[in-house]
């Protein structure tokens, strides 16, 4: 039986427990996104659904360092954040059903998942729609003299966006305590990262609004987490936002509806071969931090409840026709 032995690289510490969590983690919103894949070819899950397969090391590496109290907002490709916060399974999976038990009482769906107790704010549907919301939420905080932290991600698409614009420049002229991640993914919703930015080195984009700033390799979980690690210790202790570019990849198109014409099969194979979960287990074994059983141990784990969110969701309940005018602003037209 392996120990707990340590392993430290640059102040970043692994052991035996936060290793397995860590892949824990990256698993289990592989598989569940890889169940929503499959449940939408059965017509199960509905509408829009955008995955999150390959870029798992961006979510559990830089939330591994946020509080509860911290803020969380991110785009419509957010299972992966939403599983890592702690959102309810189950409830995550109704909500892809649009049923009254998932967190968003079935009116989101895959895009707008939302949940008040763990102060995860979305699930944004708008392309940077989000960015000036976690400014204002940075705000209060401020305000309220919280020494809480914003986290907010987003693509690099929504960067090319004017509200990222704004964003970023009241961000700094207020000096309020937000970070600013961008997954940068290379083809926003379609198009490659150079046909969309005059200047691809994104994180250069903070110079002008005199903010710090830091890029990584978003396929890279320990990388991750020395950026994330430093960025946010800089955020809470200064109260001042950051702008962290993690370079990422999805493996999967953009949507179900997306038939991917814009890049080669070749080139993400190639992408492939940088799998985060793969690497990181590898990491996990050559540091005797993993044992076979214990990996074997971690997937029937993750298939069980995985399995349990489903049935949860199976037996879910439609909203009756007599309620579908609630959380509507104006009354209904009447003839």
């Amino acid at each position: 039986m392996m120990g707990n032995e340590v392993l430290t690289t640059d102040a970043l510490q692994i052991d035996r427990e936060l290793g397995q969590q860590l892949l824990y983690q990256m698993m289990m919103v592989r598989r569940f996104e890889e169940k929503s894949a499959e449940l939408y070819t059965k017509e199960k899950i509905r509408g829009f659904l955008h995955l999150y397969i390959g870029e798992e090391a961006v979510a559990a590496g830089v939330m591994h360092y946020l509080k509860p109290e911290d803020n969380i907002l991110c785009t419509y490709r957010e299972h992966g954040q939403a599983i890592i916060r702690g959102i309810d399974l189950g409830a995550i999976m109704a909500e892809l059903y649009g049923k009254q038990e998932g967190c968003s009482k079935g009116r989101g769906g895959s895009m707008h998942l939302f949940d008040t107790k763990t102060k995860f704010y979305g699930g944004n549907a708008i392309v940077a729609g989000h960015l000036p919301l976690a400014v204002g939420l940075a705000l209060a905080d401020k305000k309220m003299k919280r020494k809480q932290v914003t986290c907010c991600f987003f693509g690099e698409g929504a960067a090319a966006e004017g509200e990222f614009h704004e964003a970023m420049n009241l961000a700094s002229l207020w000096q309020v305590p937000v970070l600013f991640v961008c997954e940068n993914n290379l083809y926003a919703m379609g198009t490659a990262l150079q046909y969309t930015h005059a200047v691809t080195d994104l994180k250069t984009k903070a110079l002008g609004y005199g903010m710090p700033s830091a890029s990584v390799d978003g396929m890279d979980l320990t990388a991750v987490l020395k950026a994330a690690k430093q960025a946010i210790k800089t955020v809470r202790e200064s109260g001042k936002p950051f702008f962290l570019v993690c370079n990422t990849y999805r493996f999967r198109a953009h949507s179900m509806f997306d038939a991917e014409l814009y890049r080669e099969k070749a080139e993400v194979d190639e992408w492939k071969k940088r799998d985060p979960i793969l690497q990181f287990t590898k990491y996990l074994r050559d540091h005797a931090l993993l044992s076979d059983d214990e990996l074997k141990k971690t997937e029937n784990r993750i298939e069980k409840e995985i399995q349990t969110a489903v049935d949860f969701a199976e037996a879910g309940t439609w909203e009756p026709l007599d309620q579908l005018t609630r959380f509507v602003y104006s009354d209904p037209v009447k003839p």
